[in-house]
């Protein structure tokens, strides 16, 4: 019993919360140290072959409301999409999409020639909400209160408010956004497909 409760509990979405609580006192403590290692930068990855910055960069913030919005929208939002796909395939969609955000961040500044630097867990927050609206289109389930117009008003209010503001990654929230969508559609469509009816 203990076991098929634990199996409905956010422990991803809180694990991820803590650790980004975490680094962000370590931060605090270590000055520059740790976002001198993680900030995300062309240079840093595509010269100095530092990849692990993709990965590392998603849980450093700049300030205590950088971290708080991402981690108030991280927990809820995140906790109702673990309790519906299981716990490693939302840890894989989370990840995916800051992946996915981070690169297209960094092919985008690499174009553009911009030596400025991000961070934050933005991407794959964004990505969380293309998770989301993959799952009310195309899973076939029914989400309460979840609808195809709600999930994209949400989205279309959280870019609004990426565009308008100043110093944000937009493209990492793009690229997270489409990643997740993308990931989280094929999800879709293979769990539908294995739970086909046989013939």
């Amino acid at each position: 019993m203990e076991k098929e409760s634990l199996k409905f509990q956010p422990i991803v979405s809180t694990a991820l919360v803590a650790v980004n609580a975490i680094v962000f006192v370590a931060c605090h403590f270590t000055g520059e140290l740790l976002y001198g290692a993680g900030r995300l930068d062309v240079y840093s990855v595509l010269v100095r072959g530092e990849w692990g910055r993709i990965l590392w960069s998603m849980f450093l913030h700049s300030g205590i409301d950088h971290l708080f919005n991402n981690m108030l929208i991280l927990f809820f939002l995140g906790a109702m999409i673990e309790k519906e796909v299981g716990h490693v395939r939302y840890g894989v969609l989370y990840f995916l999409s800051g992946i996915g955000g981070n690169l297209l961040s960094l092919a985008s500044r690499a174009v553009h020639r911009d030596p400025a630097a991000s961070l934050g867990a933005s991407g794959a927050v964004f990505g969380l909400d293309g998770v989301l609206l993959a799952m009310v289109l195309f899973s076939g389930r029914r989400m309460e209160n979840v609808t195809p117009v709600r999930v994209l008003l949400m989205i279309g209010y959280s870019l609004y408010s990426g565009f308008m503001g100043r110093n944000i990654d937009n493209v990492a929230h793009v690229g997270g956004l489409l990643t997740g969508f993308a990931a989280a559609s094929v999800m879709c469509v293979f769990m539908r497909w294995r739970q086909r009816p046989a013939d």
